[in-house]
């Protein structure tokens, strides 16, 4: 059978359309991701504990993970991560990066930096109003952490934090509570 050259550009177009389909339905239906007002940067600067997290690769078999955040006078926040690798007693791992405030975000959106030239989405999603805990997320719901000033939080604010992730759409199913023991 010979196409002529109309049918080949529709059998064409109609394949492209077809997996234009096909990765429109494959790709996320989230809705944009709101995050807090604003930020102050002072105020959240300092220690910050592991309450739960999705699971990543980069903290696999920590444990008392914890998150230093200072100010640099250049602009941008220092990000010191700290865990225990294999148990609350194993050797002591860190990792050092960078936040740099998203232009326009008001402080509620961070790229983090931890080796060049990659950075991840650092957005803050819910805040108390004391900067006593905080949730944190990127937009493709693939990174969440429930953090606290102190190494435990209270049933009931972990309880309103996961249905908050879970009406913004991240599989809270799957997150991990973090052994903090060390303190």
């Amino acid at each position: 059978m010979i196409l002529s050259n109309r049918s080949k550009l529709l059998v064409g177009a109609g394949a492209i359309l077809v997996g234009a389909l096909l990765i429109s339905s494959c790709s996320s239906s989230n809705a944009p991701l709101e995050t807090v007002p604003a930020v102050d940067l002072k105020r959240y600067a300092g220690t910050w504990y592991e309450i739960a997290a999705l699971p990543q690769r980069f903290e696999k078999g920590c444990h008392c993970v914890q998150a230093k955040y200072s100010l640099n006078p250049e602009g941008y926040v220092e990000v010191l991560n700290i865990c225990r690798k294999g148990g609350p007693d194993g050797e002591v791992d860190e990792a050092k990066g960078k936040a740099f405030p998203v232009e326009g975000s008001s402080n509620s959106k961070l790229k983090v930096q931890f080796f060049w030239p990659f950075k991840g989405d650092y957005w803050i999603l819910e805040l108390d109003p004391n900067y006593q805990y905080v949730m944190v997320g990127s937009p493709d719901r693939e990174s969440l952490w429930f953090l606290s000033r102190t190494p435990s939080l209270d049933t009931a604010t972990i309880n309103r934090l996961e249905q908050l992730a879970t009406s913004k759409g991240f599989p809270v199913n799957k997150m991990r509570r973090m052994d903090q023991s060390c303190f």
